[in-house]
């Protein structure tokens, strides 16, 4: 028959496992949702033609290669790959998992050992009592101590705060996805915006090499007495004002590529030679598969990351409503003391002691409770992030799909205007050699030419922005088969009650 000191602790082990069940707080569930928009709101993609907005599933994964430029395609690659904010994002999802280590060995038996040794000798009068009677004899002291202690989850106050750190790590995980879906886009708007400014570049030095051109001849004219200085003047005021227009430009360009640079992880001048060659602003496709609000918005990782968040202050609630209850603990030591080294761990030399303890704050000024009421005012602000993260996304996907559509007819009505420009200088300049009308004329058609030119390249940037940010707003940038098009996307109505 086993002794009563054994079956003491061994019967308190076997009520606290039977308790050991319980955790207080509440369980999380997923938020009271509503059903999401069947389709976006389209009603404005109608009239237009290309590129056509299709409900077909999106590639998000690398969509910066549906533009078809390869150093684009570079430049986004080489940021994911080096940027200090997505090293920042991995750094803090390796702290949360580290954390996640660091609850976890709560819910284990903590073991410590010490040990020591000590030469020492005793006064004279703490032998005898009278001096000069003996001189004590020096002695040693080993000293050996194992000590462990072992905190019984019978609420679950540790495992509620384990539910947490879990939910946490997912957060961080998710907020390393957001970067990487910011970072690729930032790179592609800031690539976009350069590509722009180029080409603008380039329609400024082309006009003003044609308006160079139509100084020069209304020289000749003025030489040969056909026009007066006024014109020569108007047409030198014109080459100027061109001309004005370059080095701000060229500025911006400039700055543009030390922006990209950095993105890259590299010095602002390192993507001066890769990048100052003009190139062309890169092509939207002529099908943008947008799919449907339940296939996209779920894999936006700012979604996923609100609710990890939200699951985790739910959690919290349980980790503090714990503290209400009494805390069970089973403790043990055994340790060795000799004088000698030889019969150090001898049986003779040994002591040992095992129970439980139990603590339990009975009054703590209602802080206790307050702190409940805390974690319960967390939980609702995480809601309401969530809550408006999820609308702002279908705020986000809506606006970039209308304007993907209603910039393709800006860009078809400036690609008309650029064509009958065109034709207004040939003409007006014609008629003017010709003597048949005045410079005004040709003044104003190079000048209607410049300004819808330049709107052309612009439109044709503001397409390719409005691609990004699609893409931005789906989420795009990072791969997960737990958030393929497929799974639901629920949109919150209303926030537990707070009590639960």
């Amino acid at each position: 028959m086993a002794p009563r000191s054994v079956l003491s602790p061994v019967l308190f082990l076997a009520v606290v496992a039977a308790l050991s069940g319980c955790k207080v707080g509440p369980n999380y569930r997923s938020p009271a949702v509503m059903s999401p928009p069947s389709a976006w709101q389209d009603g404005l993609l109608e009239a237009s033609t290309q590129p056509a907005v299709s409900t077909r599933p999106a590639e998000l994964t690398r969509w910066w290669q549906t533009l078809g430029d390869p150093e684009l395609t570079s430049l986004v690659e080489r940021a994911l790959g080096s940027s200090t904010n997505v090293a920042q994002a991995r750094a803090r999802l390796r702290q949360a998992r580290a954390q996640r280590g660091v609850v976890v060995g709560g819910l284990f038996p903590n073991i410590s050992d010490a040990a020591e040794y000590q030469r020492g000798e005793a006064s004279e009068r703490s032998t005898s009592g009278v001096p000069g009677a003996g001189k004590p004899t020096p002695h040693s002291l080993f000293q050996n101590s194992v000590d462990a202690s072992w905190e019984l989850d019978v609420f679950g106050g540790l495992r509620r705060s384990v539910e947490a750190a879990d939910a946490s790590v997912l957060a961080a995980q998710e907020s390393l996805r957001d970067v990487q879906v910011s970072t690729a886009a930032e790179v592609a708007l800031d690539y976009v915006q350069l590509r722009g400014l180029q080409q603008e570049i380039v329609i400024a030095k082309e006009n003003l090499a044609t308006q160079q051109h139509t100084a020069g001849i209304v020289r000749e004219r003025q030489a040969a007495g056909f026009v007066s200085a006024l014109d020569v003047a108007n047409a030198q005021a014109q080459v100027a004002t061109t001309q004005s227009t370059i080095p701000p430009l060229e500025t911006s360009a400039r700055q543009t590529i030390y922006a990209l640079s950095v993105l890259v992880s590299a010095y602002p001048g390192d993507l001066l030679q890769e990048l100052s060659r003009p190139g062309p602003v890169p092509l939207v496709p002529v099908e943008v598969p947008a799919g449907l609000p339940s296939d996209l918005l779920r894999r936006r990782p700012d979604i996923r990351a609100a609710e990890a968040n939200l699951h985790a202050a739910t959690a919290e609630i349980g980790v503090a409503t714990a503290q209400l209850y009494p805390s069970f603990a089973l403790t043990g030591s055994m340790s060795w003391q000799s004088t000698k080294l030889a019969n150090w761990f001898d049986s003779s030399s040994r002591s040992w002691s095992v129970g439980p303890t139990a603590n339990w704050a009975i009054f703590q000024g209602g802080s206790l409770i307050s702190n409940i009421r805390v974690q319960q005012a967390l939980r609702d602000q995480a809601y309401i992030t969530y809550v408006n993260t999820v609308e702002t996304a279908v705020e986000d996907v809506d606006s970039a799909l209308v304007g993907l559509a209603q910039e393709q007819l800006h860009r078809a009505e400036l690609t008309d205007a650029v064509t009958f420009n065109r034709q207004a200088v040939d003409l007006s300049m014609k008629l003017y050699t010709e003597g048949n009308t005045d410079f005004l004329n040709v003044l104003n058609a190079q000048r209607s030419l410049f300004a819808v030119e330049v709107a052309l390249v612009q439109s044709d940037s503001t397409l390719a922005t409005d691609l990004v940010s699609l893409y931005k707003a789906l989420g795009g940038g990072w791969e997960d088969q737990s958030a393929a098009p497929g799974k639901p996307l629920v949109i919150p109505t209303t926030a537990p009650a707070a009590g639960q």
